[in-house]
C-alpha cells in the first residue's frame, strides 16, 4: 500500500558503508529529524555522516499527513494544568519557532515542496466536548491570543465548536527531504544507506557506531530512528509506545476544504487536502489503535472509506497507507541527552502524531547542543526526565501487555489450526506443539515464521489491514516473510518450514 507522498518522486539513494570512517557527528536515521538535524550541523561546518538502514525518507516520515502545525489536539489548558502557564508558553513557542525554520530552510534552499501555509482547526461534532473546546480556548488566551473559537468550518457537515490557529502550514514531506538530502551532501556531509548500526559503544571520550560491514567513530551521535533501537541504559521501552493509524488519499470532484482538521475525541479523523501531479486529492487519517492489536481492513481502511463516501459521494480512493506514531506518557516529547550514562549521545522521539513541527525542534535543540548554544526550550523536553507519569492507567497497560504478550500469550492453548486460515489471511496456529505465524495468499501458498519478536522476545500479532506482523509489546513490524519492517527490533524473524505431516 503505498504512500501518496512517494508517487512521482525519486530520492536517488547513496551507497552501502563498507569502510570505517571518523566524523565529529553520526547522525543514525534518515527521516525528517535525521536530515534536518544533519542539514543544520553541515551547515555550521561540522562533519557529518548520516546512516540510514533502508533508504533515504521511504519509512515513518513519508507515511504522514504532514501537517505542519502548534496545534497539537487540546493540548494546551493540559500543559497549564499539569505543569504551568510558563511551561505551556514555552511548549507553543518553541512548536511556532519550528514553523519558522521549516519555512527559512525551505526559502533559503529554494525548494519546492508545496508548502503553503493554512489555517488549523481542532473541531468537535458533539454538544458535550464543547466544554473542552472552552477550556482550551481560556487556556490559550494566555499562550496564543490568535487562537480564535469558530463555529462554522467549510467541511462538508455540521460542527458544535472549533479553534482555530491561524497561518500555520503543510507540505509535500518527500520533496523536503529529498532537499535536505542534496543539501548535505552538498555541505560535506556523508549519507550511507542500507546501513544499519547494531550497537554504540563508548571509548574514552568518542563513540563507536558498529554497522554490519564497518564502523564509525564520532564525538556525537544523535539517534533519530523513530523509536530508539538501544534498549539500555535509557529504557525508553518503558516510556514510550507505537500507535498504528491509517490514512488514504481520494480524488474529490467537489469544492474541497481550505484548512487542516482534527476532531477532539475517538475516533479521531485527520483531514487535509492535497496536488499530486496536479491533481486535487483529500486526505483523510484516523483508525487509531496501540499497535500489535489485531486490525481488520474493515475497522481499519475501510471505515475510512465509508467516512469519505458518506462526506464526499463519487470519491474514488487511489492511496491507503498506514502510519504510526510513538506516544509518550506524558504528552512531551523526548529530546535531548539520551542518558546521563551516556555523554554526548542525544535522542528525539515520542512526537506524538507532531512529528513535522517536533522533528525540528529536536533538529534545532540537538544541533544546539552539540554546538554549544543555549536553547531555551531545551528543559521543555528533557528526555533523562524522572518525573511522575501523568498517565498512570497507560503504564498500568504498557506493563500488562508486555507481560501477557511475553509469557501468557505463549503458553496458552491455540484453537485455531491450519485449515483455518482462509487465502489473504494470517494468524497464530500450533503444530507439533509449536506457534507457529501463518499467511496464505490469495493463491493458498503458504508463508510461516516464529512469531516471536526479534526485540524482547514478545508474541506477535497478526494485522489484517497491511498483512504484517505486529509486536504488541513496543512497536516493531515485519511483513509476512519475516522481514523487519519498522524498529527496534533490527532482525527479521525466523522462517518455519511447514511439512506435509505438520500440515
Amino acid at each position: 500500500m503505498k504512500s501518496i507522498w512517494l508517487e512521482g518522486v525519486n530520492i536517488p539513494q547513496e551507497k552501502e558503508l563498507n569502510e570505517n570512517k571518523k566524523a565529529e557527528v553520526c547522525v543514525i536515521g534518515g527521516g525528517i529529524f535525521g536530515l534536518a538535524t544533519a542539514y543544520l550541523l553541515t551547515k555550521q561546518g561540522l562533519s557529518v555522516i548520516l546512516l540510514e538502514r533502508d533508504k533515504i525518507g521511504a519509512k515513518v516520515s513519508a507515511y504522514t499527513t504532514a501537517k505542519i502545525t502548534s496545534q497539537h489536539g487540546l493540548i494546551y489548558h493540559y500543559l497549564e494544568k499539569q505543569y504551568g502557564l510558563n511551561y505551556a508558553k514555552k511548549y507553543f513557542e518553541a512548536n511556532e519557532r519550528a514553523i519558522h525554520d521549516i519555512q527559512q530552510i525551505i526559502e533559503d534552499n529554494s525548494i519546492e515542496c508545496d508548502f503553503e501555509r493554512k489555517n488549523s482547526y481542532v473541531y468537535t461534532t458533539f454538544l458535550d466536548e464543547k466544554e473542552k473546546i472552552q477550556e482550551e480556548i481560556q487556556a490559550l488566551q494566555r499562550i496564543n491570543p490568535e487562537a480564535k473559537e469558530v463555529e462554522k468550518l467549510d467541511l462538508p457537515f455540521e460542527i458544535i465548536r472549533a479553534i482555530e490557529f491561524p497561518n500555520q502550514a503543510q507540505m509535500h514531506p518527500v520533496k523536503y527531504m529529498k532537499a535536505l538530502k542534496e543539501k548535505i551532501i552538498e555541505q560535506k556531509g556523508e549519507i550511507f544507506c542500507h546501513t544499519t548500526c547494531l550497537k554504540i559503544e563508548k571509548q574514552d571520550k568518542e563513540y563507536i557506531c558498529h554497522t554490519e560491514k564497518a564502523k564509525v567513530t564520532a564525538q556525537y551521535v544523535v539517534i533519530a530512528t523513530h523509536y530508539p533501537f538501544i534498549n539500555f541504559p535509557g529504557i525508553y521501552f518503558s516510556k514510550i509506545y507505537q500507535s498504528s493509524s491509517y490514512v488514504i488519499g481520494a480524488e474529490i470532484n467537489q469544492k474541497l476544504p481550505k484548512g487542516m482538521y482534527i476532531n477532539v475525541c475517538s475516533p479521531i479523523y485527520s483531514i487535509r487536502t492535497a496536488n499530486i501531479e496536479g491533481k486535487p486529492f483529500l486526505l483523510l487519517g484516523g483508525g487509531d489503535h496501540k499497535t500489535g492489536e489485531e486490525v481488520s481492513y474493515k475497522s481499519s481502511y475501510g471505515k475510512l472509506e465509508e467516512k469519505i463516501k458518506d462526506w464526499y459521494p463519487g470519491a474514488k480512493v487511489k492511496y491507503r497507507y498506514s502510519t504510526r506514531d510513538c506516544i509518550t506518557l506524558d504528552k512531551i516529547p523526548y529530546i535531548g541527552e539520551f542518558s546521563h550514562l551516556l555523554p554526548n549521545v542525544f535522542v528525539g522521539t515520542g512526537f506524538n502524531k507532531w512529528g513535522m513541527t517536533s522533528s525540528h525542534v529536536a533538529a534545532r535543540l540537538i544541533s544546539d547542543k552539540i554546538r554549544k548554544q543555549k536553547n531555551e526550550y531545551e528543559e521543555i523536553f528533557t528526555a533523562t526526565r524522572v518525573n511522575p507519569i501523568v498517565n498512570i492507567d497507560e503504564v498500568k497497560n504498557m506493563v500488562s501487555q508486555t507481560a501477557k504478550s511475553l509469557v501468557v500469550d505463549k503458553i496458552k492453548q491455540e484453537t485455531k489450526s491450519l485449515e483455518d486460515i482462509k487465502n489473504d489471511e494470517g494468524g497464530i496456529v500450533e503444530i507439533q506443539g509449536s506457534k507457529v505465524g501463518i499467511y496464505k495468499d490469495k493463491t493458498g501458498k503458504i508463508y510461516a515464521i516464529d512469531p516471536i519478536c526479534t526485540h524482547l522476545g514478545c508474541l506477535l500479532s497478526w494485522n489484517d489491514a497491511d498483512k504484517t506482523w505486529d509486536c504488541p509489546c513496543h512497536g516493531s513490524r515485519f511483513d509476512y516473510t519475516g522481514k523487519n519492517l519498522y524498529n527496534p527490533a533490527l532482525k527479521d524473524l525466523k522462517i518455519k518450514e511447514i511439512t506435509g505431516k505438520e500440515k
